[in-house]
């Protein structure tokens, strides 16, 4: 399928989840999340889980890793000029500021080279059995991405199992490096 058809798809497929289900899958995630290993990750690139998209809640995973790994710095994407995103580290005192795509961010921060990040946790909607996967269009992701180290572990999370094959990928998509699933841990 054409990844604007299954954007359409599975962005109702997360609107039919109730909140009861989805605190589940997002329990189910976090036990997956749990079983890897997080060896040498020192600096992760997260996001803020955008309510009305019903994306998996990030904050889980952050909460597990800063438990894990107290020195761990954490950085979240900071639109710039409408095509790009910089890495912004965070500290307990930032404040942060919902932009004009209802995406939360640090409103200030220290921007971070892409080489520095070990772990970026990607927003998206679905991904296929290779590993690339659907998000909301931009291509913010897969340009940070492509500035990123080869070693940088790249993880996305679905509600749903990986569909077999995205018909329009292209050769500047950046394919995960594990996808996860309410019931799998895919490698790629």
């Amino acid at each position: 399928m054409l990844k604007s058809d299954l954007r359409k798809e599975y962005k109702q497929k997360r609107r039919l989840l109730d909140g009861r289900e989805r605190l589940r899958r997002d329990d189910l995630l976090l036990l997956q999340f749990q079983q890897l290993n997080f060896t040498g990750i020192q600096t992760v690139l997260t996001y803020w889980p955008i309510a009305n998209h019903a994306e998996p809640n990030t904050h889980l995973f952050n909460g597990y890793l800063r438990h894990m790994l107290p020195d761990i710095s954490f950085a979240y994407p900071v639109v710039q000029n409408e095509t790009d995103i910089n890495a912004v580290l965070i500290s307990e005192e930032t404040v942060y500021q919902t932009n004009q795509w209802g995406i939360t961010e640090p409103e200030a921060g220290l921007v971070i080279a892409p080489t520095a990040i070990d772990m970026v946790l990607v927003p998206l909607l679905v991904f296929d059995e290779k590993g690339y996967r659907v998000g909301y269009g931009k291509g913010y992701y897969d340009r940070f991405l492509s500035l990123c180290s080869p070693n940088t572990s790249i993880i996305g999370f679905s509600y749903f199992e990986p569909i077999p094959f995205i018909s329009d990928t292209h050769e500047f998509d950046i394919p995960l490096s594990l996808g996860i699933t309410p019931q799998h841990i895919y490698e790629f």
